[in-house]
């Protein structure tokens, strides 16, 4: 007999860089932890299983050992337990779909999307699959696939929220800014409480200029979670653009501060830049 339990999520921190007006800016987030996507096998204990001697192990032994190191970030682990459950059972397409994981984790993307794309072939319905091929898409830069691929995605689990962020961040890279608002906007249907959404959404805003828009979205995202430096960030440039120099000021120190907290020297340099621009700038006046 065996038995699964399955619990969906993916992969969930990546950064991009994204452009404002003639200033640069880190985009990146950190989205809500999910539960990796996974089964737990098992099978009744045979009579030879009781022996005392040394038994070779089954593919959902092997399966069960690579569950295990996944969720304890043995990522290197996982991917060798789970290529020995493959070896023994080329069909499951839950051992693919973890190992791509595990790559994923390890930034081998190549190797994800071969898994991703085995686990499509022998599951073609499998929602996360493609949630997580598109994630790896993005990853790589090739937006259009992304959008395909969280597309199909939602047409399966259409109460995901990740798979609408993820699309919308790869929207907003090809410049589809309303269609990633759009896409931000289900998002938040389904998770109000997710500051990341709001702060993609701001760049959206603020590649179109609705700065007003975005400095609501900056100000909701910082409310949910003010370790968001790059937020600060983005709000202090989004003031500056609304001639709230004093607001504008306080944003980025705040940015730098964070940056330097978290350990970012780029970031925090960067935004030591922007701060010392508008400083002189307001000297100047």
């Amino acid at each position: 007999m065996k038995y699964g339990r399955q619990i969906f999520g993916f992969l969930a921190i990546f950064a991009a860089i994204v452009g404002s007006e003639s200033i640069a800016y880190a985009q990146s987030f950190s989205l809500s932890e999910s539960p990796i996507v996974r089964s737990t096998k098992q099978t009744e204990e045979s009579e030879e299983s009781k022996e005392p001697e040394k038994q070779e192990l089954s593919a959902v032994e092997w399966y069960n050992q690579g569950f295990d190191k996944l969720e304890a970030g043995d990522f290197k682990g996982a991917i060798a337990a789970f290529t020995r459950s493959i070896a023994l059972n080329a069909e499951d397409a839950d051992a693919y779909y973890n190992r791509a994981y595990a790559y994923h984790a390890l930034g081998d993307y190549e190797s994800a999307l071969e898994d991703y794309n085995k686990t499509i072939e022998l599951n073609p319905d499998y929602a996360y699959a493609y949630g997580n091929r598109c994630y790896a898409f993005y990853l790589m830069q090739q937006y259009e696939a992304a959008i395909s691929d969280c597309t199909q995605a939602i047409k399966l689990e259409s109460k995901y929220a990740d798979f609408y962020i993820y699309r919308g961040s790869a929207q907003t890279e090809l410049g589809k800014y309303r269609e990633a608002i759009a896409d931000y906007n289900e998002a938040i249907a389904l998770n109000k409480d997710n500051a990341s959404v709001y702060y993609q959404r701001a760049i959206a805003y603020t590649r179109l200029k609705e700065y007003r828009k975005a400095l609501e979205d900056y100000t909701q995202s910082l409310r949910l979670d003010d370790s968001l430096a790059d937020a600060f960030y983005g709000r202090g440039i989004v003031n500056s653009q609304l001639g709230n120099k004093e607001e504008a000021i306080a944003d980025l120190e705040r940015a730098v501060k964070l940056f330097n907290e978290q350990n970012k020297p780029e970031d925090s340099k960067k935004a030591l830049e922007t701060l010392n621009s508008l400083s002189r700038a307001s000297e100047g006046e």
